[in-house]
């Protein structure tokens, strides 16, 4: 290892590729092999022959297994108690003294004196579209010394059976240990699967049973609509583990939903935020405590980013206690806890934003949920110098870029709306000049094309379908005809910290051979601790820089 304070080493050789900015043929339009990742996909599961014309997402079982989040909007959200219920079964039980279940801190790596992190945002659809990040990850992160899960490990619905081809079958080949935090997702079996298989909770009397809040009638119905937890055994997830994982250095075991970990010159802080967003006043308590007890730089991880989509997401605490906190962003952004990023899952795709602080001080907030959900768009975020939050459009970045994000879309839309008849298809090229008249800015490659005639009429209608916020309009044509062929346009994030640098980097996968044998990195951001002992980020994203 080097000693603290040393340039931190960055796994880039000669053999990597220009990144989706440099040109077409790099953001695998032009793919000329699909990637060897196509021949770790695991049959998928049978579905009846009259619901074959279905996407797998809107076929009647996933929905209504996933029927949770409908069910806690109306009849009140039972999460913050099941989770406390969880809690209390942890401590109760047998301690293990590698992890503290008082402070809930894992401290297995808190003597090292740099450290490298994988980070998956979202990976969990079992299919070619998550299978397709394996391959890059066990090239460019391979040696790192641990990996997190960041939101989402399960999708549709969780399940202890789930984690098998969602968890341990497609990460296999990292030989690193791998934590996570929940997403809404993993909720939908009030989060027996993911307590089993990374908090080593036996799954075999099922989760804790709490009335939970509401009124007698809505806790009645509420219990009648809810969706218990698949049966599951400790013997399934020993044998997942065996199968998949049983390499003594891939075993992990947290000490809950949310805890901290102290890898070594920075302190890693995962946050559960349930299926709707927010925490209870007991987590704030320890997030408030766990970010104040320990000066070391630290990184918040979070199923629901901080900002996304230009817009601040403050993650609110409920029911906050008289003089808490009312917001994980309160806490966040005091000075006190030495936070210099946070990172956060759920929409599926690469945003970045170095937000200046009040303070002076900048917190990067990234959205990495691009590890193997459908995509979500990214030509739906609008021109940053144009909203009211303190990041520049220079300063911003995303993959795929909004350009590529159109054209992608509008391929869905085509095959929805226009009978797949390709009347509503636009080219990279077109795209990305259109998005950047639209957005009053420079297309961000050299290669410059001229919208048509028809190209430049759709493109109204195409920004005119539904869109907004997190744009669930196209996240839905996502749902509908979600990709499994090149370009894929899914990332992952790869963390490196000594004592003064900390560098993070988001590497692509497209499914394309080439990229799998050279993968790119869309974007780097450093920071270097200063003689006040302040943090600045600067950019070190590689190819041209126009967003």
């Amino acid at each position: 290892m080097s000693a603290a304070g040393s340039r931190v080493p960055l796994p880039v050789g000669p053999d990597a590729a220009a990144p989706s900015r440099a040109g077409e043929r790099e953001a695998g339009w032009e793919c000329a092999e699909i990637g060897e990742f196509a021949a770790r996909v695991p049959p998928q599961p049978p579905v009846p022959i009259w619901w074959r014309w279905l996407p797998r997402w809107l076929q009647p079982g996933p929905l209504w297994d996933s029927r949770n989040d409908v069910v806690a909007k109306l009849l009140g959200d039972p999460t913050d108690a099941i989770r406390t219920a969880w809690l209390r079964r942890m401590d109760d039980g047998p301690q293990d003294p590698a992890r503290n279940l008082r402070t809930r801190v894992v401290d297995r790596f808190a003597d090292r004196e740099q450290i490298s992190v994988a980070l998956l945002g979202d990976p969990g659809e079992g299919d070619a579209s998550q299978y397709v990040v394996p391959p890059v990850l066990e090239r460019v992160a391979g040696d790192t010394d641990l990996a997190v899960v960041v939101s989402d490990v399960i999708y549709p619905a969780g399940g202890v059976a789930e984690y098998e081809n969602r968890l341990h079958r497609p990460y296999t080949g990292y030989p690193g240990p791998i934590y996570g935090l929940p997403g809404n997702h993993d909720w939908y079996d009030d989060l027996t699967g993911f307590m089993a298989t990374f908090c080593g909770q036996a799954p075999d009397d099922g989760p804790p049973r709490v009335p939970g809040p509401g009124p007698a009638a809505k806790r009645w119905l509420r219990a009648r609509l809810w969706r218990r937890a698949p049966r599951g055994t400790a013997a399934d997830v020993e044998r997942m583990r065996a199968r998949w994982r049983g390499a003594p250095g891939q075993q992990a075991t947290q000490p809950g939903p949310y805890c901290a970990i102290d890898a070594g010159p920075v302190r890693l802080v995962l946050i559960d935020t349930g299926l709707h967003g927010g925490i209870d006043a007991d987590q704030a308590d320890w997030l408030r405590e766990v970010s104040h007890s320990d000066d070391r730089p630290k990184i918040l991880l979070t199923g629901k980013p901080l900002l996304t989509y230009a817009a601040p997401q403050p993650c609110p605490v409920r029911d906050p206690r008289p003089g808490g906190p009312r917001s994980v962003e309160e806490i966040v952004t005091d000075p006190r806890a030495h936070y210099i990023a946070a990172i956060g899952g759920d929409d599926h795709a690469y945003q970045r934003y170095p937000l200046a602080l009040d303070d002076g001080r900048t917190l990067l907030c990234l959205v990495a949920g691009g590890s193997g959900a459908f995509l979500s768009a990214t030509h739906t975020i609008p021109n940053l110098d144009d909203v009211p939050v303190a990041v520049t459009e220079d300063e911003f970045r995303c993959y795929p870029l909004r350009g590529d994000s159109l054209a992608y879309f509008s391929r869905r839309y085509d095959r929805i709306l226009g009978l797949g008849l390709g009347r509503l298809v636009l080219s990279p090229g077109e795209a990305s000049a259109l998005v950047a008249r639209r957005l009053h800015m420079d297309p961000p490659r050299a290669a410059r094309v001229e919208p048509g005639v028809w190209a430049r009429r759709i493109e109204p209608a195409l920004f005119r379908l539904p869109s907004r916020g997190s744009a669930p309009g196209h996240n839905l044509m996502s749902v509908l005809f979600d990709g499994d062929a090149p370009p894929l346009f899914k990332s992952f994030l790869r963390l490196d910290a000594t004592a003064d640098e900390v560098v993070i980097s988001a590497w692509s996968a497209t499914g394309c051979l080439e990229h799998e044998r050279h993968p790119a990195c869309e974007d780097r951001m450093r920071a270097r601790r200063g003689a006040d002992g302040r943090w600045t980020w600067t950019s070190e994203t590689p190819g041209r820089a126009t967003p």
